[in-house]
């Protein structure tokens, strides 16, 4: 018996329709859904649906993924409206379906559910997301200990996994693309807040197109699957902002 024979024993007569977006920019007017009957198993995700349909149904699909446990941050796309991790989100959520698969909002199409993420990775690069020490030269060989209290004040910030779900679903970001950006600001936040870091991000973080253009909607951390809640860090970072710009001798 083959693996799909298996699938399909298993599954019996049952199975939920999934509606996958397709589109081909410079070939494709504008993109289309096409449907596909996916077998129904009780522990299969959204994205061994996705995996069924191009081993077996169509293997012109393309999409995003990596590791399937919620860690790589690549299967990001937005099923039923929502910007979702596909390997974390399962079939049977949806009832009887259909499930409606689109790339993420707010990001240009490569081709079906692959989006062009190199704008986020340019703001990312650009809020020095490591660690910065002053007056040292590589290899560093000193050992900088924490406390536990000191690793707490950063460690929410640093479950960032760049799935890019919080830009999908911010409002800012999609109306105007300079926004920073939730998972940029939180991460140059993670490292503001690390005591062995001795950076200054106040040049890149207190700008309009930054901090400031947050409308604090709070749809980045509800839609965030680590929990990162980087709506907080950007209303942390105001806070900080505006206390330097009385007192300019504090840097974080």
């Amino acid at each position: 018996m083959t693996d799909t024979e298996a699938v399909r024993q298993e599954a019996g007569a049952r199975t939920i329709r999934v509606e996958v977006a397709r589109f081909r920019p410079g070939e494709d007017a504008e993109p289309v859904f096409q449907g596909y009957d996916v077998p129904l198993m009780t522990d299969w995700a959204v994205l061994d649906g996705l995996n069924y349909i191009k081993d077996q149904l169509d293997g012109s699909l393309s999409y995003r993924w990596s590791c399937r446990m919620g860690v790589c941050g690549s299967c990001g796309m937005t099923v039923n409206g929502e910007p979702r991790l596909t390997c974390g989100t399962f079939l049977n959520e949806y009832g009887d379906g259909p499930v409606r698969i689109e790339p993420l909002k707010g990001f240009p199409v490569i081709r079906d559910l692959v989006v062009d993420i190199d704008d986020f990775l340019t703001k990312l690069s650009s809020v020095r997301p490591w660690l910065i020490r002053e007056g040292e030269e590589p290899p560093l060989t000193a050992e900088y200990a924490q406390t536990p209290a000191q690793l707490e004040a950063y460690k929410q910030y640093s479950m960032c996994i760049n799935c890019l779900l919080c830009y999908s679903a911010c409002p800012i970001y999609v109306l105007d693309p300079d926004f920073l950006g939730p998972a940029a600001i939180a991460l140059a936040q993670r490292y503001n807040l690390d005591s062995r870091d001795m950076g200054d991000r106040f040049d890149v973080l207190n700008l309009e197109d930054a901090v400031w253009g947050c409308a604090f909607v709070g749809e980045c951390t509800e839609v965030c699957p680590k929990h990162v809640d980087p709506a907080e860090a950007i209303q942390r970072y105001k806070l900080t902002a505006a206390l330097r710009s009385v007192l300019p001798w504090s840097k974080k």
